[in-house]
């Protein structure tokens, strides 16, 4: 590292992780990246489902600033101009309005802008729909760097198709430090933890829910809010609505196993594996997953986690894998995750990609090179 960098980021939460997982992703992330000697604002739009549900007030890591709406976001544009990077992420209220004010902000004081996409596969679905939610074409352009939760083929259509100037990967991680193991017997044989989401909804019901009626002495659980009133839960499926992520551990330590449940447009891109795998990893939590492309780039199947295609395939499982097998598997992928999947080694990978973008920045200023606008 040549020196501090000054980062400020626009993203969806920081303060909540009530339904939505961006906030996890950025604690860790951010809390390692100010390890390194950086220092970190984030601003965050003030909404009321989320000020109702705050499990994180004051991070002793960055400065957290809460702006009621553009308006209030302008007042704040001098943060902007003093960063060294500006970062906007995925699903950001008004996103297309805070890129273009960030970017207009960030090039105006010779600083580089860049895009944090948490959710790759849907952004590009969405695009290809005409659907500008928080991104638009030509804030790709605009963007110096573009940060994706999804990495292999994507970053090469990212750059040809799309036109953004420089796209690297940057996977969600752990805290090794907040997910470890914990002790104590299991209460359940399967868990699953996340958000409720219609294209996940099939592969829970036929890799949880199908395996629990068909095994009636056993015992699952299923976790995390929004899910509706009409699914037929089992009687052996207890349902918990929110699982704080402190309580994220205990939640692991009380699985046998744990499943990992991957979105339809993930799936379709590959290469995009969610932040569950490496917190169950950590806490040494065995993974049952689906199957997606690039899944044996982040953990070797059969040796560090498990794949199945239907509720067969689970109970298989759940019956005749011993418990050596078991806890070697866990053991495996928790090394692997240490090694490669840390905040810290995220963190370097984000301060190498902030630097690399600065440098071809202060390049094409020397060579006389225009930047895109918005």
């Amino acid at each position: 590292m040549s020196r501090p960098l000054d980062l400020v980021v626009l993203g969806l939460s920081l303060s909540s992780s009530w339904g939505n997982g961006h906030a996890t992703t950025y604690r860790a992330l951010l809390r390692a990246f100010a390890e390194r000697g950086h220092r970190v604002t984030f601003l965050e739009r003030d909404v009321p489902w989320y000020a109702a549900h705050r499990d994180l007030a004051d991070p002793d890591y960055c400065d957290l600033v809460l702006y009621r709406d553009l308006a209030g976001l302008v007042e704040l544009t001098p943060r902007l101009r003093a960063a060294d990077a500006v970062m906007v992420g995925s699903y950001v209220p008004e996103g297309v309005a805070v890129g273009e004010m960030a970017i207009r902000t960030a090039h105006g004081a010779g600083r580089i802008a860049a895009f944090y996409d948490i959710d790759t596969p849907v952004t590009l679905a969405k695009l290809a729909r005409g659907d500008h939610e928080y991104l638009t074409p030509d804030l790709i352009r605009s963007y110096d760097l573009y940060l994706s939760f999804t990495g292999g083929p994507t970053l090469d259509r990212l750059e040809r198709e799309h036109g953004a100037p420089m796209a690297r990967a940057l996977y969600c991680s752990v805290d090794p430090a907040h997910y470890a193991p914990r002790g104590g017997l299991p209460r359940y044989d399967l868990s699953y933890l996340g958000t409720y989401s219609p294209d996940r909804q099939p592969t829970l019901e036929r890799l949880l829910i199908e395996p629990a009626r068909r095994a009636p002495h056993r015992r699952f659980a299923v976790a995390g809010p929004q899910y509706p009133d009409g699914i037929d839960w089992p009687a052996n499926v207890e349902r918990l609505d929110h699982v704080a992520p402190a309580d994220h551990p205990a939640f692991y330590a009380a699985s046998r196993y744990t499943l990992n449940v991957t979105r339809a447009d993930m799936i379709a891109a590959g290469y995009s594996p969610s932040v569950r795998l490496f917190e169950a990893a950590a806490c040494g939590t065995p993974l049952i997953s689906d199957s997606w492309d690039g899944l044996d780039t982040v953990l070797g199947i059969g040796r560090e986690i498990l794949v199945a295609d239907g509720p067969d395939a689970v109970l298989a499982i759940l019956d005749r894998q011993d418990e050596a097998a078991r806890t070697a598997l866990a053991a495996a992928a928790r090394a692997r995750v240490l090694a490669r999947h840390t905040a810290a080694c995220r963190a370097a990978e984000l301060e190498a990609a902030l630097q690399e973008a600065i440098s071809a920045i202060s390049r094409d200023a020397g060579g006389g090179g225009i930047r895109a606008a918005p």
